[in-house]
């Protein structure tokens, strides 16, 4: 006998909160963004430039390489990470600012409940600590092996 089940609009989580990464181009400029390891996937974020006519809702993307299955596991791993976008990306992922997940085998063994938790902690973190960290701040100071003090824009000589 087939039972169904019916769920009420309430319980299903909005997608409106979020958008997709779709270009090449916006997953390339990801290369030297934030990351974030968790058991499950590795997420990259960046805060994205300001541009005229830009949704300040944040963006999306997934990377699911051959490397972690065949074509079934990585739509499964896939519609995984989507999921769990859906479900725990609101209220902690930042306006104007673009998210790449990079999935990992784990994620296919992982509890679900799991996956939700590890990926709002991740997109906590990455909110806290922020974006593009291998832009210097401006003003800092480095100390070369030669004793030679590096300020960023600039050199000065010294210890």
């Amino acid at each position: 006998m087939n039972q169904v089940m019916t769920v009420s609009s309430e319980q299903i989580p909005t997608t409106e909160s979020a958008e997709r990464l779709k270009r090449t181009a916006d997953y390339r400029a990801m290369r030297g963004a934030r990351r974030h390891h968790a058991r499950a996937f590795i997420l990259q974020a960046r805060k994205r430039p300001d541009a005229a006519g830009a949704s300040d809702k944040p963006r999306f993307g997934l990377t699911v390489t051959k490397k972690t299955g065949n074509a079934v596991e990585r739509n499964r791993i896939r519609r995984r990470l989507r999921e769990a976008i859906r479900a725990g990306a609101p209220g902690h992922a930042l306006a104007r600012f673009d998210y790449v997940l990079i999935a990992k085998r784990e994620a296919l063994s992982e509890p679900f409940a799991a996956i939700v938790a590890q990926l709002a902690e991740a997109l906590d973190r990455t909110g806290r600590l922020g974006a593009n960290p291998r832009q210097p701040k401006s003003g800092s100071v480095r100390i070369r092996e030669n004793g030679n003090r590096r300020v960023n824009g600039g050199e000065a000589a010294g210890a």
